[in-house]
């Protein structure tokens, strides 16, 4: 007989998010809760050994990000939801936040208020790491891979080469919102905190560089999905640039 082999599990649950979510009109404008449950398994022991937090998975950070992922990216649907936070969660690690690879994930989502107290619909998933091929784009500034894709949005994670810049750009057809995930970044030429999130309309300039000599990246939601010939580069002054009004998730 053959065994499968079992993971350690971390479980977070119970996190409830004010987001937009659904594809009713009302739904497309007023945010509503959305509650979250997930379960991650990855190898514990050597965190339980060594006592580093690099080597298990900072959950006040995950947290974060998933409440980015849900606000930043207006779903049409649970399933895309929970479908883009799996993809998420089960990202190989960054080499500026170091954690241990998670093999797989249990998703569940609900939204409480969306039948008005008749029912409360939910759904479940889970996931495997080769559910999840990777989807690499090479850049002149570094990478960016595909997390996850739906007609009306991407979430992406750019990842910026050290000493290097993304130099001043705009969407002139899409949205978006970045959060940044390393702590050495350069955002408008000033240095951002890592949890910090900031919001770009359409047209607003925007420009990251990584001064440092290891790999730093930020976590992207566009709106809709990322459109290649909509990244337009400007020549706007860095002592010009502003930034929009950041909001903290971790």
């Amino acid at each position: 007989m053959i065994f499968r082999k079992e993971y350690d599990r971390l479980a977070l649950r119970g996190m409830r998010f004010d987001c937009i979510i659904g594809i009713l009109d009302h739904e497309r404008t007023t945010p509503q809760p959305v509650e979250l449950d997930v379960v991650l398994h990855f190898h514990m022991r050597r965190a339980a050994h060594e006592g580093q937090i690099t080597h298990t998975i900072d959950y006040g950070r995950v947290v974060g990000e998933l409440q980015f992922i849900l606000v930043a990216a207006r779903f049409l649907l649970l399933e895309s939801a929970a479908e883009a936070i799996a993809a998420w969660l089960l990202c190989p690690p960054s080499l500026d936040v170091p954690r241990p690879q998670v093999e797989e994930v249990e998703v569940k989502l609900a939204k409480p208020r969306a039948l008005a107290g008749r029912a409360v619909p939910e759904i479940a998933i889970r996931r495997q790491r080769t559910d999840f091929p990777p989807n690499l784009e090479v850049k002149p500034f570094g990478f960016v891979d595909v997390v996850f894709e739906s007609p009306e949005c991407g979430v992406y994670r750019e990842r910026i080469s050290p000493r290097t810049v993304l130099p001043t750009h705009v969407h002139r057809h899409l949205d978006e919102m970045e959060l940044t995930l390393g702590s050495g970044l350069l955002l408008q030429g000033a240095p951002v905190a890592a949890g910090v999130a900031h919001e770009w309309p359409r047209n607003h300039p925007h420009r990251w560089e990584n001064p440092t000599d290891v790999e730093q990246s930020f976590l992207c939601v566009d709106r809709p999905k990322f459109i290649h010939t909509d990244e337009v580069e400007v020549d706007v002054p860095v002592g010009e640039l502003v930034r929009t009004k950041p909001e903290s998730y971790f």
